[in-house]
């Protein structure tokens, strides 16, 4: 059983960086403009907090996790114009945790066709913490700022 959590967390850790390899690959082509930037599979608020993402980012808040992404860490009050840049920073580590989380499902699939099931299974939970709910919490701070961005242009103090 440690060799199966010891080996998740290693495929995770190295998924991180094959999502940030293939990400900087994607992230000139129109495909990525037009379609990547705009990921949102959870809308419901509600369901985000059922499932967990507000304690997951409490813990990414309080842990060393947050010295990962500096660039995401904000040590001051962020002015309207520095929003797009933020979220362009989240958009990126959104993609290449999602990148990674199928980098990894590959290896899960691969475990469960040798019959691996228990192996397969812990793979799936470390990556669903490690990858997706990373991703998740990107796509609702992406949501937030869209909104607070909205409400700057109504007002009008928004230059985009």
């Amino acid at each position: 059983m440690i060799k199966y959590i010891t080996f998740s967390f290693a495929i995770s850790v190295i998924s991180w960086i094959v999502g940030m390899v293939v990400n900087a690959g994607l992230i000139k082509t129109p495909f990525y403009k037009q379609y990547l930037t705009k990921l949102n599979f959870i809308t419901d608020e509600n369901l985000n907090r059922y499932i967990g993402i507000g304690i997951f980012k409490w813990i990414i808040i309080h842990s060393l996790f947050k010295y990962f992404n500096p660039k995401l860490s904000l040590k001051k009050k962020i002015m309207a114009s520095e929003l797009p840049d933020l979220r362009n920073e989240m958009t990126i580590a959104e993609i290449s945790h999602l990148i990674g989380f199928v980098f990894v499902m590959g290896f899960v699939l691969v475990k469960v066709g040798q019959g691996y099931y228990l192996f397969a299974l812990v793979m799936l939970i470390v990556n669903i913490l490690m990858n997706l709910y990373p991703t998740l919490l990107q796509q609702q701070n992406k949501r937030r700022i869209d909104m607070y961005c909205k409400i700057l242009a109504i007002r009008g103090q928004l230059n985009n």
